[in-house]
C-alpha cells in the first residue's frame, strides 16, 4: 500500500510539473517577460536526478557527479532549466540503449572563466556524427527513430533565453557530452 501511495504521489507530481513546463514554454515562445529567480545550479541537477530516479534504475544507468562547490548563484527559471537537463539526461540514456557494456552518465558543474556556470552531461553511447554536431539543434532534425526533433531545439531556445550557450562534443573514447553555460549575474557597482 505504501508503494502504491508513493507511485500515485509521484504521478501527480510529474503531472503538475509537466503542465508547468508547458505553461512556461508557451510564455517563453510568446515572448512574455521571464521571471528569473536566483538559483543554485547544483540544486537543479539534484532536482532532475530525483525526478529521473526510477527511470535511471529501470534503464540500468549509473550516474556519477562532479559538482563544483561554492558556485555562484545564477538567475533563471528553475522549471525550464530542469527541463533542459532532463532532456539531456534522457537523450544520454537513449544513446546507450544498444550499448552492451557499461551504461553510465557523468554530470558535472564548474565555474567557467568566472563569468558563467557550465553544466555538462556525458554518456558512453554511440556519439554524434561529426557533421551532425551543430545540426542536431535544428528543429525537426533527429537521430532517434521515434524522435520528432524538437527536444534539443527547445533546449537551445531555453538556454539562449537565459543568455547562455548549448553545444555538443564527442568524447575521446565513447559517447558524447552536452554542455551548457548560464551567465553569473554581474553585481551592481558599489556606490
Amino acid at each position: 500500500l505504501a508503494e502504491v501511495r508513493e507511485s500515485l504521489t509521484e504521478i501527480v507530481e510529474n503531472d503538475k510539473r509537466a503542465s508547468e513546463v508547458i505553461r512556461r514554454l508557451r510564455a517563453m515562445l510568446r515572448k512574455e517577460p521571464l521571471d528569473h529567480q536566483p538559483l543554485a545550479a547544483n540544486d537543479v541537477v539534484h532536482d532532475v536526478l530525483k525526478l529521473m530516479h526510477s527511470d535511471l534504475l529501470n534503464r540500468r544507468v549509473a550516474v556519477t557527479l562532479d559538482l563544483a562547490g561554492d558556485l555562484p548563484v545564477i538567475k533563471g527559471d528553475r522549471v525550464q532549466l530542469q527541463q533542459v537537463l532532463l532532456n539531456l539526461v534522457v537523450n544520454a540514456c537513449d544513446a546507450m540503449r544498444e550499448t552492451a557494456g557499461e551504461r553510465a552518465i557523468h554530470i558535472s558543474s564548474r565555474l567557467d572563466a568566472g563569468t558563467s556556470v557550465e553544466l555538462s552531461v556525458s554518456d558512453l553511447g554511440h556519439g554524434i556524427a561529426e557533421g551532425e554536431l551543430e545540426r542536431i539543434f535544428t528543429p525537426f532534425v533527429t537521430t532517434k527513430s521515434e524522435g520528432i526533433g524538437l527536444g534539443l531545439a527547445i533546449c537551445r531556445t531555453i538556454v539562449q533565453a537565459h543568455r547562455g550557450k548549448l553545444w555538443a562534443s564527442n568524447n575521446a573514447g565513447a559517447g558524447a557530452t552536452f554542455h551548457f553555460t548560464l551567465p553569473v549575474p554581474v553585481p551592481p557597482p558599489a556606490v
